[in-house]
């Protein structure tokens, strides 16, 4: 039992310092799935850099208790500057996305510098708001060229009204085929993603599909958006057969706290 501290010490770094280089990777291989063996259970075992999907202890997604929040008076309103760039609409066959072409933008954290690299969507969502699982999640993933580090933007999706966003990508969801491949989208107006968030959670976690690399600062925007069910459908319909329902499971806190900004509040 001594010989395994050490031993995971080292599978967890070497599949850090793997995992982060493919992390994004939009045109990556198909390497794991949300059913049987191959399912979320077992992503830790499937290869050696998924090993914090087993052993780590800061991974996403998390159910978010608004009562075990600590209102955070230190935090800051979100400063984005997105641009419309000329972008590409990507299957990777576990989920749907949009990559860019061009410089789209960026965020800055605690005077750290994020550029917005791609965004994609869950079905349903991942994140879980006292114990709640909405209709769809989109991820604005973020890189700091630094370090190399990640900021997620999570948005949550109840079904109702249409998304303008996704309004935007339905013709080319149309045409999008199998795994791997792409649709060019033209200069795509996302400037409604620059909006003014009055609350949102934020913790540090993990990425929520394998390697599931740590250290990554997660913040759950407070308001919920509408996705109609034809939009659902429309992401849907491309994805591999065995992930039709591309959401892991919730994870443990671990003893992690998750802040909450609410410009409302006093």
């Amino acid at each position: 039992m001594l010989l395994m501290a050490p031993q995971l010490s080292i599978v967890f770094s070497l599949s850090l310092l793997l995992g982060i280089a493919s992390a994004i990777d939009v045109f990556g291989g198909m390497e794991f799935s949300y059913l049987g063996k191959d399912g979320p259970d077992r992503w830790g075992m499937l290869e050696l850099k998924f090993a914090p999907c087993s052993i780590g202890k800061r991974q996403s997604p998390i159910n978010i208790q608004r009562n075990l929040t600590v209102h955070n008076k230190l935090l800051k309103p979100l400063t984005r500057n997105y641009n419309s760039v000329n972008a590409t609409l990507f299957n990777k066959g576990y989920s749907v996305g949009v990559r860019f072409e061009e410089y789209p933008g960026d965020l800055w954290i605690n005077g750290k510098n994020y550029t917005l690299k791609q965004f994609h969507w869950h079905l349903p969502a991942e994140h879980q708001i006292e114990g709640q699982q909405f209709a769809a999640e989109l991820h604005l993933v973020h890189q700091a060229a630094v370090d190399g580090s990640f900021a997620v933007i999570a948005a949550l999706y109840q079904e109702s009204n249409a998304d303008p966003l996704i309004c935007r990508i339905i013709e080319g969801l149309k045409h999008l085929g199998g795994e791997n491949t792409t649709v060019p989208l033209g200069i795509l107006n996302i400037n409604e993603l620059n909006r003014r968030s009055r609350k949102y959670y934020t913790y540090v976690g993990s990425l929520t599909t394998p390697p599931c690399s740590e250290n990554v600062i997660w913040i759950i925007l407070g308001k919920v958006t509408s996705i109609s069910k034809e939009q659902i459908i429309a992401l849907d319909i491309p994805l591999n057969s065995d992930c039709k329902k591309n959401a892991r499971p919730c994870q443990p806190l671990n003893g992690r706290e998750v802040d909450m900004y609410d410009e409302l509040s006093c």
